[in-house]
């Protein structure tokens, strides 16, 4: 695929990079960004999923992640949360649906499955820029908030895929929180209640598609979203139900934004890691 390069900043021994191409799924032009190591040949990447409102500058600029993978032989590379430059009925109305609101999932009702196929976006077209583009041979996937949500879904449903999942303050149940009623509502229509139960981790997990591998998930007891949106005890209680390993910190005192995932990422950089030397050893 032929991906166009907007802007390279070094850092770290690095380079920090923006990148642009056209999408034969979403039919727009997508952007992401890139922070590629300087010191070693590059193997292996992880996949930041990023969460509502967000673009893909949020993840590069505030997380600190440059310095984490600096010595390492892993990238990251950071989507857009949607597709961009379009003007779809209710699209720009709201922070919680439509542009900067792509869920992760492929909309079928009309419009917006013409553009907004961003599960299969991932899971296809970035894993083709990421082997073709960039000569990655391993792939894991982390995310926050929505994109907590979208690694979960990706994660166990392409298993074989992504060596490692983890996640930030993810919306683990959507269709019990009022996030993600809206989002299938608007995205799925009249086959919300069916499709929903395909693009929820707890259902999926019922339906036993459990992973090999641990989950890790960071949450903070300050998030002022645990309650109503993002329902981790949900998950938590499915995974003990199906026998699907998984690590939740709950940390005191923290919310649901950049300075939380900032001070906690060096632990899930980590584990990636952990997950990329187990296959390559």
């Amino acid at each position: 695929m032929i991906i166009n390069s907007l802007k390279s900043v070094k850092s770290f021994d690095g380079h920090t990079k923006y990148f642009e191409h056209a999408s034969n799924l979403t039919k727009t032009t997508m952007k992401f960004s890139t922070f590629i190591p300087g010191k070693k040949k590059v193997k292996n990447a992880i996949i930041w999923l990023s969460g509502l409102t967000c673009t893909e500058e949020n993840f590069i600029t505030k997380s600190g992640v440059q310095k984490l993978l600096a010595d390492t032989d892993t990238m990251i590379i950071c989507p857009d949360t949607s597709p961009r430059g379009l003007e779809l009925t209710n699209e720009h109305d709201s922070y919680d649906f439509g542009s900067g609101a792509g869920f992760y999932i492929n909309a079928t009702t009309d419009g917006y499955r013409d553009h907004y196929k961003m599960y299969d976006y991932i899971f296809e077209e970035i894993t083709e820029i990421l082997h073709n583009n960039f000569d990655i041979q391993n792939i894991s996937i982390m995310g926050h908030s929505m994109g907590g949500h979208g690694a979960l879904i990706l994660g166990l449903k392409e298993k074989e895929l992504y060596k490692a999942i983890s996640a930030f303050s993810p919306i683990t149940n959507p269709i019990n929180c009022p996030w993600g009623q809206k989002a299938f509502k608007g995205y799925f229509g009249e086959q919300a209640q069916e499709l929903a139960l395909a693009n929820d981790a707890t259902e999926i997990l019922r339906k036993g598609r459990a992973t090999r591998n641990c989950i890790l998930i960071e949450q903070g007891l300050d998030d002022e979203f645990l309650k109503e949106q993002l329902l981790t005890e949900n998950f938590e209680n499915i995974c003990k139900e199906v026998g699907q390993e998984l690590k939740v910190n709950y940390r005191e005192g923290y919310d649901h934004s950049y300075f939380f995932i900032a001070t906690y990422l060096e632990e899930h950089v980590q584990f990636h890691l952990e997950a990329f030397k187990e296959v390559q050893d």
